[in-house]
């Protein structure tokens, strides 16, 4: 990739640390970048988890493979943040860093975009959208919020963990 999104890497039109795709997660940067969100899921135990591993975190097995998840989640916790110094995050202050329960099961870091901070509830419906390659999370049918919200770089918290 070149330019903006995952694997990008820091340079003159992004001077900050994105995350780095490597040939493991190179379908789920892939996938986010065309505005699709992938998670693992496991054959042996048929759970899903989320950040990706090469194996399953409840059972073990190896058997695991990339599947589309559905892109539903409900707000687990939140906060609001109102100062961050570092790139690009100083430009989008204040942004809502959040913990989301993917309607698979897995919990995922993330950003809330295109919502009122005051209208931030515990269990709230919300859905994938994507941000220069970068999942974040809106209420249903606010998908065009992500790109208003900051297109010029990655999510103020984001990335591959959870359980």
């Amino acid at each position: 990739m070149t330019g903006a999104g995952p694997g990008a890497g820091p340079g003159p039109d992004r001077p900050f640390d994105v995350p780095e795709a490597d040939a493991f997660t190179r379908p789920y940067w892939d996938a986010a970048a065309k505005g699709r969100l992938l998670i693992r899921h496991c054959a042996a135990c048929d759970r899903a988890h989320h950040y990706p591993r090469e194996f399953c975190p409840y059972c073990w097995s190896e058997d695991v493979s990339w599947r589309p998840a559905t892109g539903r989640a409900t707000l687990y916790t939140w906060s609001v943040v109102h100062r961050n110094d570092l790139p690009p995050f100083g430009d989008r202050l204040p942004y809502v860093a959040a913990v989301v329960d993917l309607a698979e099961g897995p919990r995922m870091m993330t950003e809330v975009v295109g919502c009122e901070h005051a209208a931030l509830r515990i269990g709230m419906a919300l859905e994938v959208t994507f941000r220069a390659g970068t999942p974040v999370f809106g209420p249903p049918g606010a998908a065009g919020a992500a790109g208003a919200a900051g297109a010029a770089g990655v999510a103020g918290v984001t990335g591959l963990t959870g359980s």
